[in-house]
Parts: structure tokens; C-alpha cells; sequence
């Protein structure tokens, strides 16, 4: 789950629970991030990122050391 913030109410007494709302909505996003499953990935991704974190399969796709969790650099895939 990601997060984006709706917008923001015209009328002020309507902001209180706007916010409420909108922190529940964070905390949710929050509490997802620390829940995170990585599935199995059986491709190379087309453009990947400095930072990206994959499960390789190890099968179809194996960034070098078979199957698990893979960083990359924004250069290579390194295992962790």
C-alpha cells in the first residue's frame, strides 16, 4: 500500500477529521511497510533502481547466487 494525502477540506470545521483520517491512513501505510512480503520474481526487472530489493526465484532468474533476497546499486544485484 502506498500513500498519497487526499485533498485538503475548504471548510475548517471539517479539517479535524480530515486529519484524523488522513494519520489513521499513514499509520496504515506505516504498518504495512514493516509487514512487507516479497514474492518470488521471476524476471530481471526492465529498468531497475538504485535501492530496488527482489526475491529472485533463482530458476527463471538468478542475479548470481540462486535463490533469495537481491540489492541492487544501481549497478548490480548483490545478495543479501
Amino acid at each position: 500500500m502506498s500513500y498519497a494525502p487526499f485533498p485538503v477540506p475548504q471548510d475548517p470545521d471539517d479539517l479535524s477529521l480530515f486529519l484524523n483520517d488522513e494519520l489513521r491512513r499513514i499509520a496504515s501505510a506505516i504498518s504495512q511497510l514493516a509487514q512487507t512480503n516479497f514474492p518470488a520474481t521471476h524476471a530481471e526487472p526492465i529498468r531497475p533502481r538504485d535501492g530496488d530489493v527482489r526475491n529472485a526465484d533463482g530458476t527463471d532468474w538468478n542475479p548470481g547466487s540462486g535463490k533469495g533476497l537481491y540489492y541492487f546499486d544501481g549497478t548490480s544485484w548483490t545478495k543479501l
